[in-house]
């Protein structure tokens, strides 16, 4: 109630001075003015009040002044016309002097603090923590697991609210991507479906876990009553609790949950204090607010400071705004409209306020978002951003020396283009490593947001792509048929090439689409299945049962082999 009070008393700082003014200029109705202007008063801080404690108005400077205009106007005019009614003659140079100041201000006021604005936009990009890589390497898929989009896991967890107490009170709140004893979760709050359910519910249940790296993953109910949360109402609200405590700061989107070594969830919100005169966030001392939602004891840290079980004290909103901001304004306002030099924007295929919650070989969370350029009918990327989600770190990875990978949204154009008659649509599109290719991997939903299929698709060539029904099976399809493109075998590089003989035990020889040739063969003793381009090794094609060979190969952990050299003996020797 502190923060409501502080931002109702200094919304009427203008009101006061004016009504000052006025009072004092009306000497014969000096008492009936004051009279009115202190009944006005009451009467128009109780509505602000309840404004501001509806809409929980942070304490800026850029808020402040524009509370402070609209109740001047509005206090002033129903000033004049009360005192108007009631006496006959009326002096209105007062009331003319007050109104003439409050349009004044708004005229120097409202575009001021636009300019300044503008002006503070270099100021916001400089204070985002960042550098840039040189040169983008696609993620691993063993660092970084391959993860179900959050739509799907929405509509399981959905189906499974029947073993929710009361379930009739509660619908899932905001889905938050966690590492929980090792394996990466998607945990969601019941949340109250309205104020009359909350008014009779009181507290919500508990919160669902369910596994963000297996499609086949059930979803598991916790029982852990909440009395503070995001759909509460009054002085349970998370984002009052919140308010009330740091007035002077800006709420990052949405407070979400993340449950601790012992299953305890708490609320946990990204706030910011705005740059000099404005609203626009310093990003270099955000702070994350955390809440009990059993007693709504209320903590603050710095981003890097929080405690260890939060893996996102920056929220994904922030992250998006980062994005915008770091893409944007790289060399400031007026090159974002005009030139656009360096200008890079952020795709919105994300699945959280267009950001995708990721997690690397070490369990830190990032936030991936590939990045394309500002002119229309382009879809190559120009790279993409991982933001470390604890830190705020923005790292930009370029993908000037790999130029031609699609982006995002191109890839998920290909999926929707591939099922039109069943309406599947491409989600969470996450640029990995396979095999030393980038590849976009895609989760296909139907229109219930169903999983249905992954996509992986050639980053470099669109009419790449293999479809599998589960994650394993689509890898090992798109690594075969990489295997058997001859523009693609050869050795990667992503593992050292290993020398091996043996004895041919059968011999394969496909021909390609475009007429090139490619020799697959067993050795004896040896499941491996070995891979040669025939234009690489021409006498390859005359490979028969029985040959000794000597070769080096880039094995790999599906059980092929890319044949970097062969010698085949007495034939090449």
């Amino acid at each position: 109630m502190t923060g409501i009070l502080t931002t109702t008393i200094l919304s009427f700082i203008l009101y006061f001075v004016l009504a000052a003014i006025i009072v004092a200029k009306n000497n014969k109705n000096r008492k009936t003015t004051l009279k009115t202007a202190v009944i006005l008063f009451v009467l128009l801080f109780i509505v602000g009040g309840v404004i501001n404690y509806i809409l929980l108005i942070p304490i800026t400077v850029p808020n402040m002044v524009i509370a402070n205009i609209a109740i001047a106007v509005i206090g002033i005019f129903l000033l004049y016309g009360i005192t108007s009614a009631t006496e006959k003659k009326k002096k209105t140079g007062a009331y003319e002097a007050a109104l003439g100041l409050i349009i004044l201000l708004g005229i120097i006021a409202i575009p001021g603090l636009f300019i300044l604005g503008i002006t503070t936009l270099d100021n916001t990009y400089e204070s985002i923590n960042k550098h840039e890589v040189k040169e983008a390497k696609p993620l691993n898929k063993d660092d970084t697991p391959i993860t179900v989009s959050p739509e799907y896991a929405r509509n399981k967890v959905q189906k499974s609210m029947s073993v929710v107490p009361n379930t009739q009170f509660y619908d899932l709140g905001k889905l938050q991507v966690q590492k929980i004893d090792g394996e990466v979760v998607f945990v969601a709050p019941v949340e109250f479906t309205g104020f009359w359910k909350y008014f009779r519910g009181k507290e919500t249940e508990g919160y669902f876990t369910i596994s963000a790296t297996d499609a086949n993953a059930q979803p598991d109910f916790i029982e852990n009553k909440m009395k503070h949360t995001n759909s509460s109402y009054f002085n349970h609200n998370i984002e009052r609790t919140i308010y009330t405590k740091y007035p002077n700061y800006i709420q990052s989107g949405e407070a979400q949950i993340e449950v601790d070594e012992e299953g305890k969830p708490w609320y946990v919100q990204t706030l910011y204090k705005p740059i000099g005169l404005t609203n626009k966030p310093d990003m270099d001392s955000m702070r994350v607010a955390v809440v009990d939602p059993v007693t709504s004891e209320t903590k603050s840290y710095d981003i890097d400071k929080a405690p260890a079980f939060i893996d996102g004290s920056l929220s994904s909103e922030m992250a998006t705004d980062q994005n915008k901001y770091y893409g944007k304004y790289v060399h400031g306002w007026l090159n974002s409209l005009f030139g656009k030099k360096d200008v890079k924007i952020p795709n919105e295929s994300g699945t959280e306020s267009s950001v995708t919650p990721i997690f690397d070989e070490n369990g830190d969370m990032y936030y991936f978002t590939d990045m394309a350029s500002p002119k229309e009918n382009i879809d190559s990327a120009l790279g993409y951003t991982l933001i470390n989600a604890r830190t705020g770190e923005l790292t930009y990875f370029n993908s000037k020396k790999n130029s031609g990978i699609m982006d995002s949204k191109g890839a998920k154009e290909i999926v929707n283009k591939e099922f039109p008659e069943k309406n599947w649509e491409g989600s969470m599109p996450i640029l990995y490593n396979i095999d030393g290719n980038p590849t976009w991997v895609v989760n296909v939903l139907d229109p219930n947001g169903l999983f249905k299929k992954y996509a992986y698709i050639k980053a470099s060539d669109a009419d790449f792509v293999v479809f599998g029904d589960s994650a394993r099976e689509a890898l090992e399809a798109y690594r075969l048929q990489l295997a058997q493109d001859p523009s693609n075998v050869s050795a990667t590089g992503e593992s050292e090439l290993e020398k091996i003989s043996g004895e041919v035990n059968r011999v394969l020889v496909t021909t390609q689409k475009n007429g090139q040739q490619v020799v697959q063969f067993l050795l004896k003793d040896d499941k491996t299945i070995y891979t040669i381009n025939a234009g690489k090794a021409p006498l390859a094609l005359f490979l028969q049962s029985g040959d000794n060979v000597e070769l080096e190969a880039n094995i790999r952990d599906n059980g092929t082999g890319i044949v970097d050299t062969i010698s085949i003996k007495g034939l090449t020797e």
